[in-house]
């Protein structure tokens, strides 16, 4: 499961239906969006994307996680368009065996989709509005 979606993320029904009883580790992320950044208050922001190459991305780092980690599954779910502080941008869930395979394999994937997913996000402050050109 890997998407890009505009409507807000229910990461608990998509937990549901996603580990089963042969997993021992359950490891979900959430990218939530924070109300300052670079000292200004944020009132909102957008995430765009190059969609077509962004999903094929996305699908891409589940298949490295898949073999560079023992894992049973990764799901990675990312909104686009404008959101709010305190709603989540990006859903990464993991499922193993040991928790351990779980934590690094969510890791990676973060870290993946800010270094090569062509996502990006502009900020909305009190004062003005800026593209984002860092990984944050």
């Amino acid at each position: 499961m890997f998407r890009l979606v505009k409507d807000p993320i229910d990461a608990a029904s998509l937990r549901s239906g996603f580990a089963s009883p042969q997993d021992g580790a359950a490891v979900i992320f959430e990218g939530i969006v924070r109300n300052h950044a670079r000292g200004k208050r944020v009132r909102c922001l957008e995430y765009h994307a190059y969609e077509p190459m962004a999903v094929q991305k996305l699908e891409e780092i589940g298949a490295q996680a898949r073999k560079d980690f023992p894992i049973r599954d990764i799901a990675i779910i990312h909104r686009l368009g404008r959101l709010d502080p305190g709603e989540i941008s990006v859903v990464i869930m993991v499922v193993a065996a040991h928790r351990a395979a779980a934590f690094d394999a969510c890791r990676y994937a973060i870290d993946a989709i800010k270094r090569s997913v062509p996502i990006w996000k502009k900020e909305f402050y009190e004062d003005g509005e800026s593209w984002i050109e860092e990984p944050g």
